[in-house]
């Protein structure tokens, strides 16, 4: 399992640094923040039970037995001396047959019927009305079409629940209080028919809205929540880059969008790279990113995806000036 050991790796290289000094954080202005490319491991596939073969093999060794004592019956009885060693052979014989016999004939019995029950089970999962990634049909378009007319951005209605369905489902389960697991159940799908949305703090102006414990973007305009996204900030655990160790954190307060690179950028601080950062704070920005768990990640700026920061910049507007709220 590489992918574990790996995460495990990585946290305990991040657990090791210690908290930035005042003039390094002064160092993070205009270096920004990239992504740790922490992305959603595959959880590791079972291998299928191996058939042993001892069975086959001690099933093969009984078999020799009964040839061989048909050669040393009919030689001794013709002489009496020879009628008492045939004696204790039948001993053994009567020891060597019950054996076999339970460990063989009740050892398949259970292996088959211990595979065959739990293979059954997950056939019946896709009826059971649940959505989830990888599932298509008019069943999705619905979820699409509705996940749309309530603001979250990142699906098309195309039928096909694929990475920008399960951003939108995401920000979704955020926003409603759910498990962010990207399935849409009977409680996902209850608050979908309730139309659960946020509520904006903001209620004049055109401002960008930062919710840090639901761990989502807001397009507000004059109180009205426009647009929902799905978002990582600050993972609040501590790195190191360049010689020096900082927290991975994303300030609370009101700011204001002060410079912006329409371009991928890379990081002078070596953290990677962020696509059309728009900066409100120091080195720390909104900005674009190809992994956007559920859960806070970043090196402290806010990730959206890359479609969701195209959407920012070339539909919603967020030039230089734009207020960006955070709590």
């Amino acid at each position: 399992m590489p992918r574990d050991d790996s995460q495990h790796h990585a946290r305990a290289h991040r657990a090791r640094l210690g908290v930035p000094s005042a003039a390094l954080v002064a160092a993070l202005l205009l270096a920004g923040c990239g992504l740790t490319g922490t992305g959603t491991p595959d959880p590791g596939t079972p291998s299928p039970t191996a058939a042993t073969s001892s069975s086959t093999a001690e099933a093969a060794s009984p078999s020799p037995e009964p040839t061989s004592p048909p050669t040393p019956t009919p030689t001794p009885r013709p002489t009496p001396s020879a009628r008492a060693t045939p004696a204790p052979t039948p001993t053994p014989r009567t020891t060597d047959e019950p054996a076999p016999s339970p460990s063989v004939k009740p050892s398949p019995a259970p292996s088959p019927r211990a595979t065959a029950s739990p293979s059954a089970e997950p056939t019946e999962e896709p009826d059971d009305g649940v959505l989830r990634a990888g599932d298509a049909g008019a069943d999705v378009t619905a979820l699409q079409q509705r996940l749309v007319d309530l603001g979250y951005w990142g699906t098309a209605v195309d039928g096909s629940f694929g990475n920008g369905t399960t951003q939108a489902v995401w920000a979704f389960q955020k926003a409603a209080g759910l498990a962010r697991d990207g399935v849409v159940g009977p409680a996902t799908q209850a608050a979908l028919d309730r139309g659960v949305r946020p509520k904006a703090h903001s209620s004049s102006g055109h401002v960008v809205e930062i919710d840090l414990d639901r761990q989502l973007v807001l397009l507000v305009d004059d109180g009205a929540v426009r647009r929902i996204l799905n978002a990582s900030s600050g993972s609040g655990e501590t790195f190191e880059t360049q010689g020096a160790t900082y927290r991975a954190r994303t300030p609370r307060g009101t700011f204001a969008v002060y410079r912006q690179i329409d371009a991928m950028h890379e990081s002078t601080l070596e953290l990677g790279s962020m696509y059309r950062p728009k900066y409100f704070t120091g080195g720390i920005a909104l900005h674009g990113s190809g992994s956007i768990p559920p859960y806070p990640a970043s090196h402290g700026c806010v990730r959206v995806s890359n479609g969701a920061m195209d959407y920012v910049w070339d539909r919603w507007g967020a030039p230089v000036g734009t207020s960006v709220l955070v709590y």
